[in-house]
């Protein structure tokens, strides 16, 4: 069987996809890494789908039609980014093992409701393996979810996998539309669980109050003052104390959320736009850095990946909480920032095809070890 996968990622952040094109060939328990990155492509989304994507992300009107129509869009758009990928490479596509494609979240609620709860990916994996001819394995949430847990954080099996030295502890922290911790103990033990907002309320209010979809390098937020009245009112959410396996997203860290914290305060009458976004960078940086003490007191550093390790601001506010642990990319580690996910999915595509376990139950909470994916042939 062919060691090469494509991993897509489409995170909360809506920031479009990030695709790769991954080698396992040196894959095993003496490689130096477990992959090598052959390609790697991004493509926004186009500003209709993005809008369509963010909008699927409350109930409105029709939005079964709708929310097929945009999995389609999806489809379609995850397909070029496949293509990118194997231009890159000069690699033919009967050579790719499978696609491993996350999806778009749009719904994220395990164990509410009935004691099972649901999560929701849109995708259209059937379409993505008729437009590239390549078998796409698909919906990796929800065999975990049926097994009691979480369904997220995933990454961190392939956190353990790509970033620890035997013998050693590790911590791993993604910031992406939502943050996540992967905590690896020096006996292989890991925890993971999603800390809270990252990218996903920085950009929401950046977007809101200065029609700039981000903030870049955290500028604008550097240029603000933290408010402590706020920022005391946004810390008392109750996600925050809850014990992990924990997970999270745009079901409770949205517009909503915010603005309710503002009008608590009535901090959009005291404060500066810039003052909310330095207060919401802070946040960030404190719930992250206080699960990373809790959590990870062995690791001597913490590796950064997604686009939040692109916010500067962001970073130094983490630095100074985390001291005197170190902090570092996963750039400086092996893998650019903007790879990690992507390549997350090769990985667990991987698994998928070799009837591993993809989760961990630790993480989830899940009843146990589980086979994550489903299985969409090209032909």
């Amino acid at each position: 069987m062919s060691t090469v996968f494509v991993g897509l990622m489409s995170g909360t952040s809506l920031d479009g996809i990030d695709g790769v094109l991954a080698d396992f060939a040196a894959s095993g328990a003496r490689a130096a890494t477990p992959l090598r990155i052959l390609a790697h492509a991004h493509a926004d989304f186009s500003p209709a789908l993005r809008a369509e994507l963010l909008a699927l992300n409350r109930s409105s009107a029709d939005e079964i039609h709708r929310g097929a129509l945009a999995a389609n869009g999806l489809a379609r758009a995850y397909a070029g980014v496949v293509e990118s990928l194997l231009d890159q490479a000069a690699v033919r596509r009967g050579k790719v093992a499978a696609i491993g494609c996350h999806g778009q979240t749009v719904r994220h609620r395990p164990a509410e409701f009935d004691g099972i709860g649901y999560t929701v990916q849109l995708n259209a994996p059937a379409l993505l393996a008729e437009l590239t001819g390549i078998d796409v394995v698909a919906d990796f949430r929800s065999r975990d979810v049926a097994a009691n847990g979480q369904g997220a954080p995933l990454a961190p099996a392939f956190h353990r996998a790509v970033f620890v030295t035997a013998g050693k502890a590790a911590a791993v922290l993604n910031l992406g539309g939502i943050a996540n911790l992967t905590a690896i103990g020096a006996d292989g033990s890991t925890l993971g669980f999603d800390c809270g907002p990252a990218s996903t309320l920085l950009d929401r209010w950046c977007a809101a109050t200065t029609g700039r979809p981000f903030d870049a390098a955290g500028a604008w937020a550097a240029s603000g003052r933290v408010d402590a009245r706020l920022l005391e009112t946004m810390l008392s959410e109750p996600y925050f104390a809850l014990a992990a396996p924990k997970s999270t997203g745009r079901d409770l860290f949205d517009e909503t959320w915010l603005e309710a914290r503002l009008a608590a305060g009535d901090a959009r009458q005291r404060l500066r736009a810039q003052d909310v976004q330095a207060t919401l960078s802070e946040l960030t940086a404190r719930t992250c850095a206080q699960a990373c003490r809790a959590y990870t007191p062995e690791a001597g550093e913490l590796i950064v990946c997604g686009g939040g390790a692109r916010n500067a601001d962001l970073m130094a506010r983490l630095a100074r909480l985390i001291a005197p642990k170190s902090l570092v990319t996963s750039a400086e580690r092996g893998l650019p920032v903007d790879q990690v996910e992507a390549a997350a999915f090769a990985w667990l595509a991987r698994a998928f095809t070799r009837r591993e376990p993809g989760n961990i139950a630790a993480v989830t909470g899940a009843a146990g070890p589980r086979i994550l994916g489903a299985l969409y042939p090209a032909g």
